[in-house]
């Protein structure tokens, strides 16, 4: 089997030792090359030479962001199960979210050696992908297409965000407690917050007007607070396409009960009120904005936008469980 590592030396959890004891493991299963990323995007670079190379399997060994990389080089010409490379994940960021709803152990060395054991009895899965482009007719129509694996967030949540990845570029360390308290910030400082600028849009319903938050989940749990799942949309699942949860408030009673409720969720229940919007199994829809407002995808905030068309793609890539 020819394969290829993609290691990110700036991982979180993952040190330069670790990565050689992973690489030799590795190695004694299959040919393998490793190549450690020098630079924002070629992770992407490397899945896509990898899938014009005829690369058998590829591993990601890094966090989220490492992942939706190579996914995206994987897939720069589309999806295609049966000849793309397979994809596996060994986690190394902060929260890995990616390779937890997969069921992988959430430390590099147990995952490597899950790894192993799902090579050896051949156990893989054909899972589904979100895609995110810019809308026609709109100044985004230009912002190119781009995969994701887990979530995207379109207005506050994309906002706190992006206020993590600055104090990160400050020199801060990815943790919880940063997260929690760049939601507080971001809370206090949302101009919109008592009425939202976004319209949900999806062929053959009416729209959904006046929102404030927009969560799109291609699976669940929507995320990890430590080791407790977070289920923003509990029937959001990689068999089918993506589920949206949406707020048109966040005043201050309501952030509250939202909150608490996001926090004691379960893969039965997620928020719900008279202030939530829950969409499941979504395969085409838009959302607009009147203001530009923050994006992200898979935990990488990608800047201000206005208006982002969004399809779930069933069957999108092979992946080792």
């Amino acid at each position: 089997m020819r394969a290829l590592l993609v290691a990110n030396p700036a991982a979180t959890t993952t040190s330069a030792r670790t990565r050689d004891v992973l690489t030799h493991a590795l190695a004694s299963e299959m040919k393998l090359e490793a190549v450690t990323t020098e630079y924002r995007g070629h992770a992407r670079d490397l899945g896509r030479k990898a899938a014009h190379e005829g690369v058998d399997l590829v591993v990601a060994l890094g966090g989220d962001g490492t992942v939706n990389e190579v996914v995206n080089g994987l897939l720069h010409e589309g999806p295609d199960p049966e000849r793309l490379p397979r994809l596996a994940v060994v986690p190394g960021g902060s929260t890995n979210v990616f390779a937890r709803a997969l069921g992988l152990p959430n430390d590099s060395v147990e995952a490597t050696g899950a790894l192993l054991d799902a090579l050896r009895e051949q156990r893989e899965r054909t899972v589904g992908l979100g895609l995110a482009a810019g809308t026609p007719g709109t100044e985004d129509e230009s912002v190119p297409a781009r995969w994701f694996t887990f979530c995207a967030g379109f207005g506050f949540d994309a906002g706190v965000v992006g206020r993590v990845e600055q104090r990160r570029e400050r020199g801060k360390r990815s943790t919880h407690a940063l997260y929690v308290r760049q939601l507080m910030r971001q809370f206090w400082e949302e101009p919109n917050r008592r009425r939202g600028t976004i319209t949900l849009e999806q062929p053959g319903a009416d729209p959904v007007t006046d929102l404030v938050l927009s969560i799109v989940c291609n699976t669940s749990p929507w995320t990890y607070l430590g080791n407790r799942p977070l289920y923003a949309s509990p029937e959001a699942s990689f068999d089918t396409a993506l589920d949206v949860l949406a707020l048109d408030r966040l005043s201050t009673p309501a952030v509250a009960r939202y909150a608490t409720q996001l926090l004691t969720s379960t893969p039965e229940r997620g928020p719900h009120g008279k202030h939530a919007v829950s969409l499941h199994d979504l395969t085409d829809f838009t959302l607009h904005s009147k203001v530009p407002l923050p994006f992200q995808m898979d935990g990488d905030h990608l800047g201000l936008r206005t208006s982002v068309r969004f399809t779930g793609v069933r069957r999108a890539l092979r992946v080792i469980v």
